[in-house]
């Protein structure tokens, strides 16, 4: 499994809340191009996120489907790609305080032709890209306005 760890500056709620707005889902995964539907109940354990991988005009129309979930914790993922086959992807939210949150980003090829090369190069393509996707993720949690109740 190919893995990267970013510590952030605030609490799992806020992160998580991220996570789970699957309509955000190509605001922080790299290579998500355009989010088409967001089935009712995400990240609820069988439900999808469809979209659209790569760049335009060859985007390929797919989704990413809830495999694992504890709220402010766990989400855990399998992203399809079309004929490059399905990622299953964990994000672990683990409290380092009441205002820090450390998420490690777990990749793994689940089926499809990735799983034919060597983890070596794939880590050599997904590290940075993973990092920029946890970036990702702290830029929105951190700055994004909480709604007024």
């Amino acid at each position: 499994m190919i893995e990267v760890c970013r510590t952030i500056r605030t609490p799992p709620e806020r992160i998580f809340a991220v996570l789970a707005d699957g309509w955000s889902y190509a605001s922080w995964v790299v290579g998500a191009a355009h989010i088409r539907a967001v089935d009712d109940g995400w990240p609820a354990v069988g439900t999808r996120v469809h979209h659209r991988v790569g760049p335009w005009p060859l985007q390929i129309e797919d989704q990413t489907v809830v495999r694992e979930m504890e709220p402010n914790r766990l989400l855990e993922l399998d992203a399809h790609a079309g004929p490059l086959g399905i990622a299953r992807v964990r994000l672990a939210l683990e409290p380092v305080s009441a205002t820090t949150t450390r998420v490690r980003m777990g990749w793994r090829a689940a089926a499809g032709a990735a799983r034919f090369v060597p983890e070596t190069v794939l880590a050599l393509m997904l590290r940075p890209r993973n990092s920029e996707t946890l970036h990702r993720v702290e830029d929105i949690a951190v700055h994004r306005q909480v709604p007024a109740r």
